[in-house]
């Protein structure tokens, strides 16, 4: 029975998709639940799976073209996998491919044209172009390696991804439409790494999770965002919306680009719940397999450039979030402790803020708020 494969149908606020890659081609069989194609939208890879066993009759759209939901994508012939053929010995062998002819070991010099010498004849072009040039005879430049050598320059052209398209709009429109600007902070990060050090062991035993740091500071971004609503705001129009619930965005990056899935509810979740859910989360994104709800909302964000050994950069907004929080890279430092100079394990912190709802005040007093929590844990975990 033939069928048509279909573009599915795409949530309202993506339009398009392109027809990324095709697993199979016509006349080759596929099983059931097995992906035909995929489709780059500007968020996610939507993967669609044939209907049933059977072989694909034709393709309707090729990659790299853009298509709409419902649209054809392609024939397929439901019914019994296609038996593959067995490889025999009789088998035709291809043709070995003809060898080129080899260079003489010792090539003759061709007789060399009136008004030029010898060397000009075995002078690369760019010598011989520069020799030109500047009206001298190529021989005078044979042996000059700081004269010109030959390069090979190698350029590759490549269509920006659907989801690297969106990142440069999302980041130029953060840039232009928001009036951002960051402000710095660091915490002695002794502390939790104490802490985390004392129990890591007992908490992935008792609550099935690995203790990170994110954990902590996403908990700590929770108890500052409910003393600072407006850094938990947006705008919409000409107003300010204030948001009475935690939906943490927490920045993933893959081999295609940034993406940013969303943890729900967060002033609800357990330490060890949100330790599940940001790494289920980051397993999904390398293997391209998150939803797009997974990624829609969000009233804050977190990302942890010091995984790549950041040291200290300034986030950009992930709109309409009127702030984000930049994490970086744990180093050993010496600071003022008691009236002492002490190593200690210091983080840069950074948070990035819409100054049209958040004033500067504000923004200081968060980060202060956040360093005061992660350097005093069991403020964090009693919720003073």
């Amino acid at each position: 029975m033939s069928v048509q494969i279909k573009v599915p149908g795409l949530p309202e606020s993506v339009a398009d998709a392109v027809v990324a890659t095709w697993h199979i081609k016509p006349g080759e069989s596929i099983a059931e639940g097995e992906t035909i194609v995929d489709l780059e939208t500007d968020k996610v890879v939507m993967e669609v799976p044939a209907p049933a066993n059977g072989v694909l009759k034709s393709i309707a759209q090729e990659e790299g073209a853009t298509v709409t939901a419902d649209m054809v994508l392609g024939e397929f012939e439901a019914g019994e996998l296609a038996a593959s053929p067995e490889k025999t010995d009789d088998a035709p062998k291809a043709e070995a491919a003809p060898k080129k002819a080899e260079k003489p070991a010792e090539a003759k010099a061709a007789p060399a044209k009136s008004g030029h010498s010898a060397a000009d004849n075995t002078a690369s072009p760019s010598v011989r172009r520069m020799a030109a040039e500047k009206g001298v005879d190529p021989a005078s430049l044979q042996g000059k390696a700081s004269v010109a050598v030959d390069v090979e320059r190698i350029e590759e052209r490549v269509p920006m991804s659907r989801l690297r398209k969106r990142i440069a709009e999302r980041l130029l429109s953060a840039t232009n439409e928001t009036a951002m600007l960051t402000t710095f902070n660091e915490v002695n990060m002794k502390p939790v790494m104490d802490l985390r050090a004392k129990y890591k062991e007992e908490f992935q035993k008792t609550q099935g999770a690995k203790l990170g740091f994110m954990s902590f500071f996403t908990k700590a971004v929770v108890e500052a965002l409910k003393k600072f609503p407006d850094v938990n705001a947006s705008i919409d129009g000409d107003d300010i919306v204030y948001h009475g619930y935690y939906d943490i965005g927490i920045a993933v990056s893959t081999e295609r680009g940034l993406v940013v899935p969303v943890l729900r509810n967060v002033d609800q979740l357990s330490m060890a719940d949100m330790e599940n859910q940001i790494a289920e989360f980051a397993g999904r994104a390398r293997d391209g397999k998150l939803a797009l709800e997974d990624m829609t909302g969000g009233n804050f964000t977190i990302t942890n450039g010091g995984v790549f050994g950041s040291l200290l950069s300034t986030p950009i907004i992930n709109p309409p979030q009127s702030a984000i929080l930049g994490m970086h890279a744990i180093q050993e430092r010496p600071v003022a402790e008691n009236g002492e100079v002490v190593i200690r394990p210091m983080m840069y912190i950074a948070l990035s803020y819409d100054h049209r709802i958040v004033d500067g005040k504000t923004s200081v007093s968060f980060l202060v708020e956040l360093k005061k929590l992660l350097e005093d844990p069991a403020r964090l975990m009693l919720g003073l």
